[in-house]
């Protein structure tokens, strides 16, 4: 069988720009510009074989906060071991789902160095480094996680949706600057794809040198998103902007 974890619902219109890339083939990032004076930006990543144009839909809806910019970025298509060699969006190569003790080291890193790239581009067009916040569901979260602990500009925040803290061997000394940096991490308890005791022992490890991270559970809930999640992102988001 192969896995995907993308986002459910339609692709909501949005709005496209041109981004500097790691790579040509980059696609090129969904922006969704605020409907109010802008205080805050979050770059979130989608899933295994989504798109920037599955998450839209919630930045819309329930993700919605008319002071806030939404960056969609959208992985290049790369093969996938995991789904049989299969290309599909996909921040870095997956092995085995079963345990993360192989890992696609190269991979990982050059995502996390778009990442960077994207937040460094959205400063240099004047948005204070603490207005913004990295986020992601699934594989796009662990993509999140590890460039948000990593960035040598202090950030607003992290979300990290069901996913795990990737080359956890490279904590705590790879993160310097964003070590108290608020992170929100969502697991849902009956998660099949990206199991809930990867989540929450990721949660343990970051507490070590983090201790404002936060893990909430949302029982019963598979790998997916809920609506009492989203509430609660759009709370620590809003909590979490500079006035």
């Amino acid at each position: 069988a192969v896995v995907s974890t993308q986002s459910t619902g339609k692709i909501g219109s949005c709005i496209s720009r041109t981004f500097l890339s790691a790579e040509m083939s980059q696609p090129e990032p969904i922006v969704i510009d605020p409907s109010a004076d802008h205080k805050g930006t979050l770059i979130f990543l989608h899933g295994l074989g989504d798109t920037g144009h599955g998450w839209s839909d919630a930045m819309y809806g329930e993700l919605s906060i008319d002071t806030y910019k939404y960056i969609l970025p959208t992985a290049p298509a790369i093969p996938v071991t995991l789904n049989m060699g299969m290309k599909m969006p996909a921040w870095y190569d997956i092995f085995t789902l079963s345990e993360f003790d192989r890992e696609d080291g190269p991979g990982i890193k050059k995502s996390v160095s778009y990442i960077h790239q994207l937040i460094d581009t959205e400063i240099s067009n004047g948005t204070p480094s603490e207005n913004i916040f990295v986020g992601g569901f699934s594989q796009g979260g662990a993509i999140a996680l590890y460039a948000g602990l990593t960035c040598q500009k202090k950030l607003g925040g992290i979300i990290a949706m069901s996913c795990y803290l990737p080359l956890r061997n490279d904590f705590p000394a790879s993160c310097t600057t964003n070590k108290d940096t608020p992170i929100l991490m969502c697991h849902g308890s009956s998660d099949p794809v990206v199991q809930f005791r990867f989540g929450q022992m990721s949660s343990i490890l970051i507490n070590g040198f983090n201790p404002t991270i936060k893990f909430k559970t949302y029982p019963g809930l598979a790998h997916g998103a809920c609506a009492e999640e989203f509430r609660d992102i759009k709370q620590f988001l809003t909590q979490n902007t500079p006035k």
